[in-house]
């Protein structure tokens, strides 16, 4: 998909915390909807952008996490971009099925609703149909 050379200039203009990760939003391409935040580093970068298959790297398992992996539900990268400060990454995305792990299109479905935190969306599929749980 991308060039070593390409990769390289890239990683090389993304400012990574102390831990070496940057955050990325995950975005539906044609929509606009934003789906999920999710963290990455120099390796889960490099490998999103020569798959095509977007990769993040998974801070409670320390491993790359490849995005559908267990559940089938893929991000296919249409395009990543680096936003002004180089200090987080916008993933457009082609996503397959839900994106959050609830079982949920996106991970954003909590808000106040007169003083109260409440679901604003119900899942569509079971978590334990995705993840045989």
């Amino acid at each position: 998909m991308t060039s070593a050379d390409a990769t390289t200039r890239f990683l090389a203009a993304l400012r990574f915390d102390a831990a070496g990760l940057v955050p990325c939003i995950a975005q539906q391409h044609d929509t606009g909807e934003v789906l999920m935040m999710a963290w990455m580093n120099a390796a889960a970068v490099a490998e999103t952008l020569a798959t095509g298959r977007v990769c993040y790297w998974s801070r409670s398992r320390n491993a790359l996490w490849r995005k559908g992996e267990s559940s089938g539900q893929v991000q296919r990268l249409v395009d990543l971009r680096i936003d002004c400060d180089g200090d987080t990454l916008l993933a457009l995305v082609d996503q397959t099925g839900v994106a959050c792990h609830t079982g949920r299109r996106n991970c954003f479905f909590q808000a106040l609703r007169d003083d109260a935190l409440v679901e604003i969306s119900q899942p569509l599929v079971d978590p334990k149909a995705l993840y045989g749980a």
